[in-house]
């Protein structure tokens, strides 16, 4: 039986800040998320957060280290080039651009038959939850 779709908290119902930023649910549903590794994803959930209209943010490795507790220069590094393996993003130091998901942009993608994991199973693989 399919699970019907509810409001569960009125109050703290979600709305489309003035900034510019959001989670893309083609992330999951054309699997970009596959094989990347829970800090690849936390560096790309604090790029889309940063960055710009167009997908531009300019912090540096120490503030983003700072930011993200757990990620040292070489967690960072090995994260970046997952993302930038994985086509999420541009990197020139100091700028990172988030790129857009246009599948057409894509090489083909070799496919896992595992499901994708939760925001909240990623967060809580990385100690962040």
């Amino acid at each position: 039986m399919p699970v019907k779709k509810r409001i569960l908290c009125r109050l703290r119902l979600r709305r489309i800040p003035a900034q510019f930023n959001w989670v893309d649910h083609r992330l999951v549903r054309d699997r970009h998320l596959s094989g990347c590794s829970a800090q690849a994803l936390a560096l790309y959930l604090f790029l889309v957060t940063v960055s710009d209209a167009e997908g531009l943010s300019y912090y540096s490795d120490r503030s983003i280290s700072a930011m993200l507790r757990f990620m040292d220069a070489p967690v960072l590094d090995r994260a970046r080039r997952e993302l930038l393996a994985a086509q999420l993003i541009a990197y020139e130091r100091p700028l990172y651009q988030v790129l857009d998901l246009d599948e057409a942009m894509f090489a083909p993608r070799q496919q896992n038959n595992q499901p994708p994991a939760s925001l909240g199973e990623l967060l809580q693989k990385t100690g962040l939850l």
